[in-house]
């Protein structure tokens, strides 16, 4: 069990860090007002592109601490408001991406602007029942939104760790109507993975 607590944080952390890499750097260039040309027109929302990425970082920091049962078994206050951040992390990720998404919709392909706005709501749907459960003192179904929020949140992980080989590979970014269905795609084996875990438990 001790050991089923280090590694499941670890494992996280090895598949989120890019993601989690990726959004504090843009957190910087968002103060310094640096960010490269790919990035600049979310320039006219700094706030909602701010929270987005530090909301998604400490959303990733966070959750593989509180998946490791650690801090629920031994420091059960620390867990709680560690909780709390994750939550109000996940709400600030949630909200921050269907406003960007509003704002630049006919940026991006409809199946891949569509998908993220469904995620995206979805993830503000599994907190608010993480929440109401926990307040329900019912702990197990609580865990089991929370993994699924989680899932959810960092599903963009998944889609890194696909699409990066094939750049790499090609030297193209996917384009397409393939590109976007391996984008959702790969989100939702993410979201698959979580519902088998939570199943298991």
């Amino acid at each position: 069990m001790r050991r089923r607590s280090v590694y499941i944080p670890i494992t996280l952390y090895v598949f989120t860090s890019l993601t989690i890499g990726f959004a504090l750097v843009q957190a910087v260039q968002i103060v310094t007002q640096s960010l490269p040309e790919d990035s600049i027109r979310l320039s006219s929302m700094p706030i909602s592109h701010f929270a987005h990425v530090v909301g998604g970082a400490t959303f990733g920091i966070i959750g593989p601490l509180q998946f490791g049962r650690v801090l629920a078994g031994r420091y059960g206050r620390l867990h709680r408001i560690m909780g709390r951040v994750f939550v109000f992390c996940g709400f600030a990720l949630s909200l921050s991406s269907i406003s960007l998404l509003l704002r630049f919709w006919g940026d991006a392909p409809l199946l891949v602007s569509t998908g993220r706005l469904i995620f995206a709501i979805a993830l503000a749907v599994a907190l608010t029942l993480g929440m109401t459960t926990i307040f329900s003192k019912d702990i197990q179904r609580h865990k089991r939104w929370m993994i699924r929020a989680y899932a959810i949140g960092m599903g963009a992980t998944v889609v890194s760790v696909v699409f990066i080989p094939i750049y790499a590979i090609t030297g193209e970014p996917p384009m397409g109507l393939a590109s976007d269905i391996l984008f959702i795609g790969s989100w939702a084996v993410a979201v698959g993975i979580a519902e088998i875990i939570v199943r298991r438990n």
